[in-house]
């Protein structure tokens, strides 16, 4: 029980650590509108209206990939109920998620894709290449 409660507790580390890399170094891949300030939730708020599609690649890459490798760790680290547990990882991203759409005026594609996509299906992928399903052996 307590190896599992660990794995939770390290998919969910090395999925935000995931998440922060890809949120704090994906603008150095598609730079911001000129002008915009993304280092605050306001500038962030202010920007919105000039951001492209191509802008919202990075979130959900870091969303999507956070989650996925924090589901993974926690399937790799845990003794039995790998899905369960990845999926517990999956859930904790997926109420971040929630909290950034309700704070974040995002466009409803854009939320929409995130919400479907990025956690629950990811956490899933994560936890079957974490080997949950598979026979003991």
């Amino acid at each position: 029980m307590v190896r599992n409660i660990l794995a939770v507790i390290a998919g969910i580390v090395v999925g935000g650590i995931v998440n922060m890399a890809i949120v704090t170094f994906g603008p150095a891949i598609i730079p911001p509108p000129a002008g915009a300030d993304l280092t605050t939730a306001e500038g962030l708020k202010a920007a919105m209206p000039l951001m492209e599609t191509k802008h919202f690649i990075a979130p959900f890459a870091a969303h999507a990939l956070g989650t996925l490798v924090g589901a993974l760790t926690a399937a790799l680290i845990a003794v039995g109920s790998k899905t369960t547990l990845a999926m517990i990882v999956g859930g904790f991203f997926l109420l971040g998620g929630i909290a950034a759409c309700l704070m974040i005026p995002a466009p409803m594609w854009f939320i929409a894709l995130d919400l479907i996509v990025a956690y629950i299906p990811m956490a899933w992928i994560g936890a079957k290449l974490g080997g949950a399903g598979k026979a003991a052996g």
